[in-house]
């Protein structure tokens, strides 16, 4: 497995799931390449990271961090390459503007939901 940092926009709605070993998130990014589009198979078996998935939306921005690894899929027009992801970190605009908030303001950093930071 690769550790990759990925940015892209959420494909799909981020789906719920429940396995033997607890729950789990899975999600599906649409990331931007010179040609075709990648898509980005994510899952994740955090609690924290499935949260802050699962309140993502189809066409969220976002970059996820974890392990990758690359496969192929056959389509009508060939093989394409694709990635499937196991996600340990997600970051969102949200976190970006709740971290610059934080350190304008001396690291004080807010623990409440401010909706003008969207």
């Amino acid at each position: 497995m690769i550790d990759g940092l990925v940015a892209g926009k959420i494909y799909g709605q981020p789906k719920e799931g429940q396995g033997k070993n607890g729950t789990y998130v899975t999600a599906r990014l649409r990331v931007p390449t010179d040609g075709d589009a990648l898509f980005v198979s994510v899952i994740a078996f955090s609690k924290t990271v499935g949260a802050q998935l699962m309140a993502l939306s189809e066409g969220d921005s976002v970059t996820i961090s974890g392990s990758l690894t690359p496969k192929v899929w056959l389509s009508n027009e060939g093989p394409r390459p694709a990635l499937d992801m196991v996600a340990h970190g997600v970051l969102t605009a949200y976190h970006v503007n709740r971290k610059r908030k934080a350190v304008q303001n001396d690291g004080q950093e807010q623990d409440k939901y401010d909706p003008e930071d969207n």
